[in-house]
């Protein structure tokens, strides 16, 4: 090759780093747009979306923009990582915010260790987050917690002596009930039944028949997805059956309440995400509002809260390579967030806490906040 057209090569390649540094920073992620889950993927992208709007509007990270660059899960494992390797393919990208869903990130978490990037999870399986992966970051208090939560509010203050357990049989199901189950025997409580079933069950008359001749006075629920959580709902009130149910974030989010209606009226839930929870969470409602004419909830605020750290970790980053952002964002202390209050520790969790909700007449009323020692 001669000297012009090698310097002239060099020219072109300079120029177009150069258009690439002044670019806007692309940010991965990974939402249901279709499928089961697409309903609360519209909260997911509005969260984050809201997010980026704010981080732009303050001068974006070091005088760049940031935009997202958004893939299909299609509320499938598979659907998951074929859009986590979609997004791995470009190669500018400096973080992923992956799913809600623990079982779509277990999933993707093999891939997101080879890879060697920041992965942002709002699923709240306990194992996610210990499996030796340093690239993983969690948005949500994790079910070790909100079993500890559950547990103690349902026995020291519902003083409920008889106790069903339902559970998704995926991967948030299994861990919760496995901790949950560990938290009231810790308590001296047997529950009187534990039961699983399928996502995306139509007819739960089987397991109400059980609930109903188990004798219990008191419900416990993980459920994955809060649509499935309001069928459940609505057939355990057209069979009658009275139990003091406290479930999993699934009862409170916005898609299952719309379909349950009337049925979840007086039931409690714990939630990592309530307006009242703090001026930070009272500050995002507000804004979330004004832009989207909507009530806020977990789907929509822990999305909110990965953009909004991230963009701190990628501020005091050196650069935005992989390893740079990770050692910003566990350098993070004391931030507020829509969610709480973030300090990360060794294995990427963030929170500590979780609220008690009531369901007042379709309005989430805040009842109390625990915190749980790591």
């Amino acid at each position: 090759m001669s000297r012009p057209v090698t310097f002239a090569l060099a020219v072109v390649l300079g120029a177009t780093a150069a258009r690439a540094a002044e670019g806007p920073i692309r940010i991965g992620q990974v939402i249901p747009i279709t499928g089961e889950a697409a309903e609360s993927g519209r909260y997911h992208k509005y969260g984050a979306e809201l997010a980026v709007e704010q981080v732009n509007k303050g001068g974006g990270i070091k005088g760049r923009k940031i935009e997202l660059v958004q893939e299909d899960d299609k509320t499938t494992n598979p659907g998951a990582v074929a859009a986590l390797h979609r997004l791995l393919e470009d190669k500018e990208i400096p973080a992923i915010i992956g799913s809600i869903r623990s079982t779509q990130v277990q999933a993707m978490l093999p891939t997101v260790k080879e890879a060697g990037i920041p992965f942002m999870i709002g699923g709240t399986n306990y194992g996610l987050t210990h499996q030796g992966n340093p690239w993983v970051f969690r948005f949500r208090p994790h079910d070790g917690f909100s079993a500890k939560v559950i547990a103690k509010f349902a026995v020291d203050e519902l003083k409920l002596k008889k106790l069903a357990v339902y559970h998704s049989t995926d991967a948030f199901g299994s861990g919760g009930r496995e901790n949950v189950v560990k938290a009231l025997h810790d308590l001296n409580v047997e529950p009187v039944l534990v039961q699983g079933f399928n996502n995306g069950e139509k007819d739960f008359t089987a397991v109400l028949t059980a609930l109903r001749q188990s004798g219990a006075d008191g419900l416990i629920t993980y459920f994955t997805f809060s649509t499935d959580n309001g069928i459940f709902a609505k057939q355990l009130k057209q069979l009658g059956i009275k139990v003091t149910w406290v479930g999993s974030p699934a009862i409170v989010a916005v898609d299952g309440r719309k379909l349950a209606g009337e049925a979840l009226y007086g039931t409690y839930g714990v939630s990592d995400f309530h307006v009242d929870g703090s001026a930070r969470s009272k500050e995002f409602t507000a804004a979330y509002k004004a832009k989207y004419n909507l009530e806020p909830d977990l789907y929509s605020s822990w999305c909110y809260d990965a953009v909004t750290v991230l963009a701190e970790g990628m501020r005091r980053a050196p650069d935005l390579k992989p390893e740079s952002v990770r050692k910003a964002i566990m350098g993070i202390k004391n931030f507020p967030g829509a969610e709480g209050e973030y300090n990360f520790d060794e294995n990427g969790d963030g929170l500590d806490h979780y609220h008690i909700v009531r369901n007042e007449n379709g309005t989430i009323k805040y009842f109390k906040t625990i915190r749980v020692p790591r």
